[in-house]
């Protein structure tokens, strides 16, 4: 069975805005790794819909990127895409599938065909998955800003603390620093 990892962009005030953070050749590339680990993406409805708007039209050249930004794109076109939405049922980008049914046996089963592991990459979603026990990992690549404004990370809140170990923090050399944790036992 696959670990599921919550990862994610964040400031250091939670902020967790797509449009916050340094979208820098380091950190598509830091993503492209995570990517390259996993054996499926994991979104909600509107992460999804916002990574279909752009990332499709990088991956096939429609878009002026640059190099880590297309080899992102031409990855994400191929990897696995799972969708949660209750609204929407029809998922047209490459290699994009619906999620449906309850959502705790759902993700587990996703878990348990996917022996490479599974990225979420949705705050809202992940919320839900850490209410329900299924998240095994966090990797947060936090950003030196202060953003000042939401949406931020858990504001749903969680019924209770994570405690978490740390498997392994890097330093970027544009500042961020991407934290690693696994879930305490």
């Amino acid at each position: 069975m696959g670990l599921l990892t919550f990862s994610l962009n964040v400031t250091l005030d939670g902020c967790v805005d797509h449009a916050e953070g340094i979208a820098d050749d380091e950190t598509h590339a830091h993503f492209t790794r995570l990517m390259d680990g996993s054996g499926a993406m994991l979104w909600g409805r509107t992460t999804y819909e916002m990574m279909e708007a752009y990332w499709p039209a990088v991956a096939r050249g429609d878009v002026d990127a640059p190099r880590a930004m297309r080899e992102w794109a031409l990855k994400l076109e191929t990897k696995p895409k799972f969708v949660v939405s209750s609204t929407r049922s029809a998922f047209p980008w490459t290699n994009s599938h619906h999620l449906a049914g309850d959502l705790g046996t759902a993700v587990q089963d996703l878990k348990e065909r996917t022996p490479r592991g599974v990225l979420v990459g949705s705050g809202r979603l992940a919320t839900a998955l850490d209410r329900l026990g299924l998240i095994d990992e966090y990797s947060f690549l936090v950003h030196p800003m202060i953003a000042g404004h939401g949406p931020t990370l858990y504001a749903d809140g969680l019924p209770s603390t994570r405690r978490l170990d740390l498997i392994s923090a890097e330093p970027l050399g544009n500042g961020a620093v991407a934290m690693h944790y696994r879930r305490a036992e």
